[in-house]
């Protein structure tokens, strides 16, 4: 007979659901989010846009698959998006104990309790989603039986780009032409796309002056947490939208990118999160499912008149994308390199390395 600890997630507003634990045995606190894709956990808890992150899965069942083995090429993860989880734990309706995958080396909870992250199963989560959709995103700490309580810890209070930052810079694949990373918490899968494309990256830390190196073009990564927290950043891109060179951002970098230009951002109600978010590129009638994970958003009304957006959320009509109407400069809100979810706007890096 298995022996799982009880646990129990309390809500800031009181709200509480009891489970079972599958993960580390410790308590833990964040911001306690959902996503609706019904797979990908991998790549999720190794999102680096998860850090501070209670991660709520949706899809009824998670540990099916177990995960894939550790490995990396010239310092780029293999299967996951970063070297480490992210998140600060895990939620889920029900925990498969047995897990079948060819690919698969050990089972999620191996893993969660190999890098002490806690994991609970047993909990009602479409009640705690539409909980979560009705009153917001909240903060949230899962107490495990035995374990001591802890104070609620809200992580959009703190830098965590600075977290999830490269702390030196780093080169990646080989080519003629030169794309200058800035890593806001960037998923390796980014990286994949670029050199693939036959580019060299220079993958340089959230806060340092790229522009004092030579590059051909610049991007700007996703990351973790509230865009205003990231200032250095946002200074430092204002002097390299004065130098004219082609710039692509995805999700922080998107926010980023609007707020160099002098857009203003603000916090979605329960974010975005999910493999099948539809957005339309404007001024036309194509329509594209993305994969998402964002909960913040740029204001629309506050672009300035040389800048629109570049394509709009079906959903709900949030910024999902913002161009120059005249300059190289243009980024998604969304997740063009997927891992997980669909791959249908992968063509954005094409787009991108036809302009350097």
């Amino acid at each position: 007979m298995r022996h799982t600890p009880r646990a129990v997630i309390i809500l800031e507003d009181g709200t509480t659901f009891e489970g079972k634990s599958m993960g580390y045995p410790a308590s833990t606190a964040g911001e306690v989010v959902f996503n609706t894709a019904m797979t990908g956990y991998p790549e999720s808890l190794t999102d680096p846009s998860y850090e501070g992150q209670i991660l709520v899965t949706t899809y009824p069942i998670l540990g099916n698959y177990g995960v894939p083995p550790r490995g990396e090429e010239s310092g780029v993860s293999n299967y996951y998006e970063s070297d480490h989880i992210h998140a600060k734990a895990i939620i889920a309706q029900d925990y498969s104990w047995d897990h079948s995958h060819w690919q698969a080396d050990r089972p999620l909870s191996q893993w969660l309790n190999e890098e002490k992250i806690p994991g609970i199963y047993g909990i009602d989560t479409r009640a705690l989603t539409k909980h979560l959709r009705d009153k917001g995103s909240m903060l949230g700490k899962i107490i495990i039986e035995g374990s001591e309580d802890i104070p609620f810890y809200d992580p959009n209070q703190e830098n965590l780009v600075a977290k999830t930052s490269c702390r030196a810079i780093e080169h990646h694949g080989n080519g003629k032409k030169t794309v200058v990373l800035v890593d806001c918490g960037v998923k390796h899968n980014i990286i994949r796309c670029l050199t693939r494309r036959g580019v060299k990256v220079v993958r340089v830390p959230w806060d340092y002056d790229f522009t004092s190196i030579p590059y051909d073009g610049l991007f700007i990564s996703n990351g973790p947490g509230n865009p205003d927290m990231v200032d250095t950043t946002v200074k430092n891109l204002r002097k390299a939208l004065e130098i004219g060179k082609p710039i692509f951002g995805i999700c922080m970098g998107n926010q980023l990118l609007g707020k160099a230009a002098g857009a203003k951002t603000y916090k979605l109600k329960y974010g975005h999160r999910s493999h099948n978010q539809p957005v339309r590129r404007a001024g036309t009638d194509k329509c594209y499912v993305t994969s998402q994970n964002h909960g913040f958003a740029i204001d629309n009304s506050t672009l300035p008149p040389c800048w629109e957006p570049l394509f709009i959320n079906m959903n709900d009509g949030t910024n999902e994308g913002i161009r120059h109407k005249n300059l190289p400069y243009f980024s998604a809100q969304f997740h063009p390199e997927a891992s997980s979810g669909p791959r249908d706007t992968e063509f954005l890096f094409d787009e991108f390395i036809s302009m350097l």
